[in-house]
């Protein structure tokens, strides 16, 4: 077994707490919170059952936690009051804290206001 390969692999967890596999070398019937999502499920309050360790050069691994798939829940269907909800706060997004106008795009947290008001010189000479 490899130097990398071994370190990540820990099935009984008796190393890192929790049963650990090498990226892409997870057991069936597992799956990450992302996974899972694409299936129309979430955790639903479960525990996490394992990781999946991926080693990087000279950093800390990355790690995605594992669930059960037989104890995830279906997703929640989305209510109206919360689709109200997510839409004011897109739009708030998008407006200009400066001009109060909707941008047509996220306002960059980066300048905190739309582009044409934090580069006034370069809109006039375009």
């Amino acid at each position: 077994m490899s130097g990398v390969f071994g370190r990540c692999y820990d099935p009984t967890g008796a190393r890192h707490g929790i049963p650990t596999y090498p990226w892409r070398y997870a057991p069936d019937g597992l799956a990450t919170r992302r996974q899972l999502r694409a299936r129309g499920l979430r955790p639903g309050g479960q525990l996490i059952a394992a990781q999946v360790l991926r080693p990087r050069y000279r950093r800390a691994p990355l790690v995605a936690y594992l669930y059960r798939v037989d104890l995830a829940k279906p997703v929640r269907p989305m209510t109206p009051g919360k689709r109200t909800a997510l839409a004011k706060a897109m739009c708030a997004r998008r407006t200009c804290p400066q001009c109060r106008t909707d941008a047509g795009y996220v306002i960059p947290t980066s300048l905190g206001m739309c582009v044409s008001c934090a580069y006034p010189e370069e809109q006039r000479a375009a």
